[in-house]
């Protein structure tokens, strides 16, 4: 062929190219590609990785956590919907149906968790009773024996210790009532606007150890500083980091769990709950939120995996033969406890856990100081949930900020936890049973946002 011939075959080859779209631009991104932009790969100031997360909890640990947590043991928490607000007064309650709470009857919750929060052998648990019941008197009975006088002098030291993350409900309070957490379910409400956001920006801007002078993403006075806030966050110390992390991903957690159960249709038979996915978009999609949506997920990885380093170090706690999930039905408690010793063996076997030894390592006294910090930086924000104007959400937000308080104070507690007692109770470190409920609910709350973080990349991979 001639010169001329191979240059019409040429041309002929990219007008072909350029007609069937191999010579065009890429396509738009999706709005999955938008959300999920930084979701994968490591995680800041963790050797983990995204995916290896989604593995372990989707098809290893979600099942059989979701099944624990329908137990009767975990499904009624006791708490204090009626705590006046500690910080101000002008709180506006939501009037929507879906704002409130059911309390159970008192025939509904089990005899076994309404008599006692926890059972050890009859004997150590009567001692337990004694102690408790000489506490609530406020001062130690000299007619009581020398053994439980020690006892309760070594109760009241543990409650006044410095290892409680959160201020908790008195549950002997006549305010106090059991709650079934599965026909109470967390889920979109319709409370937001600036009552919702009063919250969280309390929250961030007066708990997270920020200045004044540095606004966060979003906030409508922060006028283009996304760049000096983490300029800022990124010159933190890392347990200070860790903190915001911590709270960025359990206020993202609660937002994918809205836009999972959103109330898609309601009729006078039936309402539709359901995926919304522009609710999901509107509060992770980069575009929408100029970058900050996706750092929020995964600061939900973080969080994922500080609770889950808690759940697997606290297994010495559980395993004591005196332990028992106790509600009365002796049958169905020990099922229970033999699945809960599954899980968090499961859990321990997590090839890449959190390090948190690298937290308070430091000089003594300034770490001292620092732990005192962050402790009660997070104490204060459980008192602010008693300011949330959605009964339900309410609910919820006390009971995943005392389960994460708890997955604090267990990290925190590991040479208590290494000399407990083989048996009967343990005074250096305990955990009611308020704290265990909370433990696991809120972590199962977590495992189920990574597992819904699945369902909305499928629902997203489409769209554009």
């Amino acid at each position: 062929m001639g010169r001329g011939s191979g240059f019409l075959i040429g041309l002929l080859g990219a007008v072909w190219l350029l007609g069937s779209g191999h010579g065009e631009q890429q396509p738009p991104e999706t709005a999955a590609q938008r959300c999920f932009c930084q979701v994968s790969g490591y995680l800041d100031d963790c050797t983990c990785d995204v995916e290896t997360i989604d593995r372990f909890n989707n098809y290893r640990l979600f099942p059989r956590l979701q099944k624990l947590l329908e137990s009767d043991y975990f499904r009624y928490y006791k708490v204090n919907l009626k705590r006046p607000c500690p910080f101000w007064n002008d709180i506006s309650q939501c009037g929507r149906r879906d704002c409130a709470v059911k309390p159970c009857q008192s025939d509904e919750v089990p005899v076994g968790i309404k008599s006692a929060s926890y059972k050890y052998s009859e004997e150590a648990n009567n001692l337990i009773e004694e102690c408790e019941q000489a506490e609530r008197l406020g001062a130690v009975d000299e007619s009581l024996s020398e053994e439980t006088q020690k006892a309760v002098l070594q109760w009241t030291k543990h409650d006044d210790s410095s290892d409680n993350f959160c201020e908790a409900d008195d549950i002997q309070s006549p305010d106090a009532e059991y709650v079934d957490l599965l026909l109470n379910p967390e889920r979109y409400t319709g409370y937001k606007g600036p009552d919702a956001w009063k919250i969280w920006n309390v929250i961030y801007e007066e708990n997270c150890f920020k200045p004044q002078t540095i606004k966060r993403p979003l906030n409508p006075l922060a006028s283009g500083q996304e760049n000096t806030f983490y300029s800022w966050l990124e010159g933190l110390c890392v347990e200070k980091r860790a903190f915001y992390r911590l709270i960025s991903g359990l206020h993202a957690s609660i937002n994918v769990h809205l836009s999972a159960r959103y109330l898609l249709q309601e009729t006078w038979l039936e309402k539709k709950w359901g995926h919304n996915i522009t609710e999901f978009q509107q509060r992770f999609d980069g575009i929408l939120t100029e970058g900050e949506g996706p750092r929020r997920l995964k600061n939900l990885y973080f969080l994922y995996l500080i609770e889950l380093r808690a759940l697997s170090k606290v297994l010495p706690f559980f395993e004591r033969p005196d332990f028992q999930l106790f509600t009365g039905n002796k049958i169905q408690d020990e099922e229970n406890k033999m699945l809960l010793l599954e899980i968090l063996h499961e859990i321990k076997s997590f090839p890449l856990h959190f390090d948190e030894n690298s937290f308070f390592a430091g000089d003594r006294k300034e770490a001292h100081k620092l732990k005192e910090d962050f402790r009660l930086h997070f104490r204060n924000i459980s008192r602010i949930m008693d300011c949330v104007g959605c009964f339900k959400c309410r609910l919820w937000g006390k009971l995943q900020t005392q389960g994460l308080g708890t997955a604090l104070k267990i990290l925190f507690s590991e040479k208590l936890i290494a000399n407990m007692p083989e048996s009967g109770p343990s005074y250096e470190f305990h955990l009611t049973r308020q704290e265990i409920v909370s433990l696991f609910n809120a972590f199962g709350r977590i495992s189920t946002s990574v597992k819904e973080l699945e369902n909305f990349r499928n629902l997203l991979q489409n769209i554009h």
